[in-house]
């Protein structure tokens, strides 16, 4: 068709008006997939909630699925256009691959988040110790895990360097038992060091009855001899009775007499020729 001889009216038909259908059923299209995507995206949060998903991942899981949506929409609304969409997906695949290939770290990141989330080795509040961090979890995000140290240091650790390590949660379990040695002198009366001993873990409320406390001589040492001492207590207080406990019991060694002696070493010299 020679265009050079197209009237108004040619135009109206052979073009305008059926560009004009493609580009309002494209919009339609849009309109109607934002709406669905929405609804959809709904539906999804009020199962995952009734679930009892974590709201960190309920929340990851509801940005794919707009993305997800978002993209089909997309697409259906360049098939009405008469886009060739095997094209504009070729397009988008490769994007993606680029993409994919250069947040890799990231993606990565964003893979352990879900897992540690789903597996739940530590909840927010916890003690844990990963990746050579030591501190409380503050917060569980996608890309990463934010911990407060003891010294009140904020630290943010990546997820997968956390899911790629030992995680060792301090406060998972509600009782947690104290490893403690003392030494007495080998002239000391041990059966007086141990019932002065279990005086005062009887004697704080915060060590437990059950487990019973484990007592006993663990070895004879070189310059004295070893009691191992193991309370349990609750999980919150382990530190606080940690310290407590030694200062009880050198308070109570002094007072019954119990020595705990230093490193020493006796030296025996024979006679023998000296130098002129």
């Amino acid at each position: 068709m020679d265009l050079g001889f197209l009237t108004g009216t040619d135009w109206l038909h052979a073009y305008i008006i059926p560009w004009g259908g493609n580009v309002l059923g494209a919009a339609l299209v849009l309109l109607a997939g934002r709406i669905l995507a929405r609804m959809a995206c709904r539906a999804v949060g009020r199962v995952a909630a009734r679930a009892g998903v974590e709201p960190t991942l309920a929340r990851f899981l509801d940005n794919v699925l707009k993305v997800a949506l978002l993209a089909v929409v997309i697409v259906a609304a360049l098939d009405q256009l008469g886009v060739q969409t095997a094209s504009a997906l070729a397009v988008f695949a490769t994007a993606g691959l680029a993409v994919g290939l250069a947040l890799k770290d990231s993606l990565s990141d964003l893979a352990s988040g879900v897992m540690l989330i789903l597996l739940k080795p530590f909840k927010v509040g916890d003690t844990i110790e990963g990746a050579g961090v030591l501190g409380k979890v503050e917060a569980i995000q996608m890309a990463d895990t934010v911990l407060l140290t003891p010294d009140n240091r904020r630290v943010t650790v990546p997820n997968s360097a956390l899911k790629g390590g030992i995680i060792v949660n301090f406060t998972a379990m509600p009782t947690r038992r104290i490893d403690m040695v003392f030494g007495i002198g080998y002239g000391d009366d041990v059966e007086l060091a141990r019932r002065l001993i279990t005086e005062v873990l009887e004697g704080d409320p915060r060590v437990l009855a059950e487990p019973a406390p484990f007592v006993k001589v663990m070895e004879l040492g070189e310059s004295s001899v070893n009691i191992a001492v193991r309370p349990w207590v609750p999980s919150e207080h382990f530190w606080d009775v940690h310290c407590d406990l030694h200062e009880k019991i050198k308070a109570a060694f002094d007072a019954g007499g119990v020595s705990i002696p230093f490193p020493q070493r006796d030296v025996h010299l024979r006679g023998g020729a000296t130098a002129p």
